[in-house]
């Protein structure tokens, strides 16, 4: 069960990020307003995007577990600086969810992928 339940994890985790990117690759827009706000450059949505498919896709195969989901977790919380908006509660939900999610990986990270994936073969 312990192997099935990492796998569903891990699924659905990187799951989250494969969508992120494809959510970028259709309109960027809402990403590159969240950039604006803070005076960045509205091109980083693109590094995002590709970080996004690339560690998405290795999560689900369970390509490089621990170091993938460290580097998502540390993602999690940067990004999680842009939805900081205390006024607007759909953001602030947002910037907490970041926060949970960086933990799903901390997990992933401390515990690895289990027995369903290519690390553990």
């Amino acid at each position: 069960m312990t192997d099935g339940l990492a796998f569903a994890g891990r699924f659905l985790l990187a799951i989250l990020l494969i969508l992120g990117a494809f959510q970028k690759l259709g309109d960027a827009s809402g990403a590159m307003g969240l950039l604006a706000n803070w005076g960045l450059p509205a091109f980083l949505v693109y590094p995002a995007l590709a970080f996004n498919a690339v560690a998405g896709a290795a999560l689900l195969a369970g390509w490089q577990t621990r170091p993938i989901a460290l580097l998502a977790a540390a993602y999690c919380a940067v990004t999680s600086i842009f939805h900081y908006i205390p006024e607007d509660p759909w953001q602030m939900s947002i910037f907490v969810k970041n926060w949970s999610i960086a933990g799903g990986f901390l997990m992933l990270a401390a515990y690895g992928p289990g027995r369903y994936s290519i690390d553990a073969h």
